[in-house]
């Protein structure tokens, strides 16, 4: 589903029931309210009550759009024009013009429970030959008849927690489904939304393992998480995210949160605020900065024409160049910004030279940041030589809490880790992305090195005789 609600441009309808032989049609939004408006209620009713209704319409079509109801469960379609199921829809049909002003007048305005973020799923009937647990279209015209506006219409049937979202913006209908797949070195605010989807599903399915916290890392726990969705819901058990298993989970994300019915669990804006930066460029200070460096840096020594660049987090005019330099070297627009495109091109060079590298510990030596970001709950080869590195560097700093290296990320690693960030003047998160792996390695590497006598070289005691 999209990040957070927008009215969209067009909407594309089915006229008939979803798995019928209908055509499709697609109009412009407001069209489309106005002729469901004009196809359901009377021009004549009271005012306040033709406003409620279209309110209530307005967000239950939306409400199918933000949860990509129909989409992502295959269809090309947003809505159907079945009544038993959706909205009534006349193709063709003549518009009241009275209900067209107000429907110009609020189209991108629509329902919320407050707290939440999905319009409201304002389901309605008429009141007269069916009757359930929402609106009742001709109860409105009592209510205006005494005197109600259209807001207290409204909460007599959704209750008083709701609010009208006024001016949403308008913006063409876009896929919610990431444009690459998702998998592990993945990172971004669509991989803290399918972890967080991820998590909320094991409530109803414990077998899935949990995701603490969700930040946006696509980690070896989010692949364990995915690999055991996707085995329960008869997915191809990779453990990436494509087309197929970000809508499967959104479809099951959607149904254990009830999103399309009235009593909705809700999507709180935590859930869907985003915390990465969509494109990274010249002025910009991030640990974002400092990853692409350290990526920059490290490919500089297997690319001539890309230079080596100090990692320090500030992207200037050199880190510019070596993007420029990267850009052309992967045949990508030379822009000097940092979108997906470069990234995943810059990000899938380092790796590709990285898996040539065994991952092993080998005294002495230290090999480059796994392409992972590591953190409570991992296990893996990576996890245990990082635990090597850590566990010599406490020999020399009795702050840092020596380790068995069993390969495992708990909570005496994480305080480890915890410890060198804070040596190191580094935020101290307990997450070991490229730069506090650098770090620790550069740390123990010159730990290692100076420790050890060369050939002619004496410790500094006299020899006797």
């Amino acid at each position: 589903m999209p990040t957070t609600p927008y009215i969209p441009e067009y909407i594309t309808v089915h006229l008939g029931p979803p798995d019928s032989d209908a055509p499709n049609v697609t109009v412009p939004f407001a069209e489309y309210i106005a002729n469901v408006a004009s196809s359901e209620i009377y021009p004549t009713w009271p005012e306040s009550a033709i406003r409620a209704n279209i309110y209530a319409q307005i967000s239950f079509a939306l409400n199918r759009i933000f949860t990509e109801y129909y989409r992502s469960r295959g269809y090309d379609f947003d809505i159907t024009n079945s009544t038993a199921i959706d909205q009534a829809y006349v193709e063709g049909r003549d518009i009241f013009s009275n209900i067209n002003q107000i429907v110009l007048d609020i189209f991108n305005d629509y329902l919320v429970r407050q707290g939440n973020v999905e319009p409201l799923y304002a389901q309605y009937c008429d009141g007269i030959n069916t009757v359930c647990e929402g609106l009742s279209q001709w109860g409105t015209v009592g209510l205006a008849e005494q005197g109600y506006t259209p807001y207290e219409i409204l909460t007599t049937y959704y209750g008083d927690n709701i609010n009208i979202v006024q001016d949403a913006p308008v913006m063409g209908l876009t896929a919610s489904v990431p444009e690459y797949p998702l998998r592990l070195g993945s990172v971004g605010d669509d991989v803290r939304t399918a972890q967080i989807r991820l998590n909320r599903v094991s409530d109803n399915y414990p077998a899935i393992p949990k995701i603490a916290p969700p930040y946006g890392i696509f980690s070896y726990d989010t692949e364990d998480a995915v690999k055991k969705f996707q085995e329960i819901f008869n997915l191809d058990v990779d453990g990436i995210i494509g087309k197929s298993t970000w809508y499967t989970l959104q479809n099951i994300y959607g149904s254990v949160k009830k999103l399309n019915e009235l009593n909705s669990e809700g999507i709180s804006l935590e859930e869907v605020i985003q915390q990465f930066p969509e494109v990274l460029r010249e002025g910009n200070t991030s640990p974002g900065v400092s990853a692409l460096q350290y990526y920059l840096n490290y490919l500089s020594n297997f690319y001539d024409n890309i230079p080596s660049i100090a990692v320090d987090g500030i992207f200037g005019p050199a880190t510019r160049e070596a993007v420029l330099a990267a850009q052309n070297t992967f045949g990508l627009p030379a822009d000097g910004i940092v979108g997906e495109d470069t990234w995943n091109a810059i990000y899938n060079a380092y790796l590709g030279i990285f898996n040539t590298i065994p991952i092993k510990f080998t005294e002495g030596n230290t090999i480059p940041f796994p392409g992972v970001f590591l953190r409570v709950g991992i296990e893996s080869e990576d996890v245990r030589v990082l635990q090597e590195y850590i566990n010599y560097i406490s020999q020399f700093y009795n702050e840092i809490p020596s380790l068995t290296p069993t390969g495992y990320f708990g909570s005496r690693t994480n305080e480890a880790v915890m410890a060198l960030q804070r040596l190191f003047g580094t935020e101290p998160s307990g997450i070991v992305g490229p730069i506090t792996w650098d770090n620790i390695a550069g740390l123990y590497s010159d730990l290692y090195n100076g420790s050890r006598l060369n050939e002619g070289q004496y410790p500094g005691y006299e020899l006797g005789q």
